[in-house]
């Protein structure tokens, strides 16, 4: 059940919810009650494919940004966009970011990035920061 938690909450980090998968996987390795290594590549599917979800909703709904429910404001947006104008593909290494980050990966759609490009720079970066919690406090 604990790692059915530790999904949904690296899950839902990686969407404009406000979550930090961050603090619960340092705070489930510190109690050192759990395979480290499962909370490590648990953490890190959820957040990842909560980034997935960000680059579908992207990637599918181009019409849908003007709306007034739409979860990314049009600041967020701009914001990213100046990052890929800047460093192309390559900025999806920080989409870990905090307030850049998931917007990062929405753009992402929106631009139509090739999705095994998304995925590969996006887990990399997002696995990466979750192995340096893991080697701070394990």
């Amino acid at each position: 059940m604990i790692y059915l938690s530790l999904f949904s909450i690296s899950f839902l980090a990686a969407t404009v919810l406000p979550f930090s998968s961050e603090l619960t996987l340092a705070g489930l390795i510190s109690t050192s009650n759990y395979d480290n290594l499962l909370l490590l590549v648990v953490a890190s599917f959820g957040n990842v494919l909560g980034s997935v979800f960000n680059w579908s909703l992207g990637f599918y709904s181009r019409n849908l940004i003007t709306k007034k429910w739409f979860p990314f404001k049009e600041t967020q947006i701009e914001r990213s966009s100046k990052w890929f104008s800047k460093f192309g593909k390559w900025s999806l290494l920080f989409a870990w970011l905090p307030i850049v980050g998931d917007p990062l990966t929405f753009v992402a759609g929106l631009l139509r990035v090739r999705f095994l490009d998304f995925i590969i720079l996006v887990a990399i970066g997002k696995v990466s920061r979750y192995l340096i919690v893991f080697y701070l406090i394990g």
